[in-house]
């Protein structure tokens, strides 16, 4: 799960639907990589910096749980 991505959008005020709206995508889309199953294209990630005003490599990062711990990856 990209929780920093997640955090980013609602704190933009948008719903997943909105996010993939302004990113030209479709929601089914947009959950998988809000989800951290799909990566999307350096384009799309240029967008959403510009849209949650926050660095792509901190939104891209993957929170994994292992053992009872969450880390970032």
């Amino acid at each position: 799960m990209r929780e920093n991505l997640k955090s980013a959008r609602k704190a933009a005020g948008l719903t997943q639907q909105q996010m993939a709206d302004k990113l030209w995508i479709t929601l089914t889309y947009y959950q998988k990589i809000e989800a951290g199953d799909r990566m999307g294209d350096v384009s799309l990630w240029d967008a959403l910096e510009d849209i949650t005003g926050i660095h792509q490599r901190k939104l891209r990062e993957i929170l994994e749980t292992h053992h009872g711990k969450v880390k970032s990856q």
